[in-house]
């Protein structure tokens, strides 16, 4: 219920008293568990990051299990299509925003995010390109920087027009995704 009021309207117009009847709890019940408004958007903070990074966890533990089952390519645009997905959600737009804005004044938050969610999610995605550098299936010399790359690959461009509210035309989405990851795969794979 917090991150719906922060979602709607921002962190500042947000108030313990809203999220407390919102959940039909005392106020104080609310300062128990979250010592002030910023605990309280660090813990929604917390709970979209873990959605964001669930697909991404889940799909690169599968393909580690499986690593012959169907194409890298198809892999890689179904992973993508999926981190997009989740990212360019109004739910996960308004917490960006909402962060973005009261990043300077809460920069521990911005640090948050930036290693418990894009932080991971690199750290993720390169334990698997190891995996497929020792399996001979890519030559990646530096996994973290392959996996950075690719993330800002499929995300950067979506994640700009989500911000500001322009509108995706799916077609236009999954072309770009989809050269996005052939001209990656054609500059990580062995010759």
């Amino acid at each position: 219920m917090a991150t719906r009021l922060f979602m709607e309207r921002g962190f500042d117009a947000t108030t313990i008293d809203a999220v407390a009847e919102e959940a039909r709890v005392s106020k104080l019940t609310v300062y128990s568990r979250y010592t002030d408004k910023r605990g309280l958007f660090e813990a929604a903070l917390r709970r979209e990051i873990a959605r964001w990074l669930a697909p991404l966890s889940n799909g690169v533990e599968e393909r580690r299990n499986n690593p012959l089952n169907g194409s890298l390519e198809a892999w890689f645009v179904s992973i993508g299509r999926q981190i997009q997905e989740i990212g360019s959600t109004p739910r996960v737009t308004a917490i960006m925003r909402t962060l973005s804005f009261q990043a300077a004044n809460f920069p521990d938050l911005a640090r948050l995010a930036y290693e418990e969610g894009w932080g991971r999610a690199v750290s993720t995605l390169a334990v698997l390109f190891d995996h497929f550098n020792e399996q001979g299936l890519v030559r990646v010399p530096d996994a973290a920087a392959a996996a950075e790359t690719f993330l800002n690959i499929v995300v950067g461009p979506l994640t700009r027009l989500t911000m500001f509210d322009i509108a995706i035309d799916e077609k236009t989405r999954d072309r770009q995704l989809r050269l996005a990851v052939k001209l990656f795969l054609n500059g990580i794979r062995p010759n």
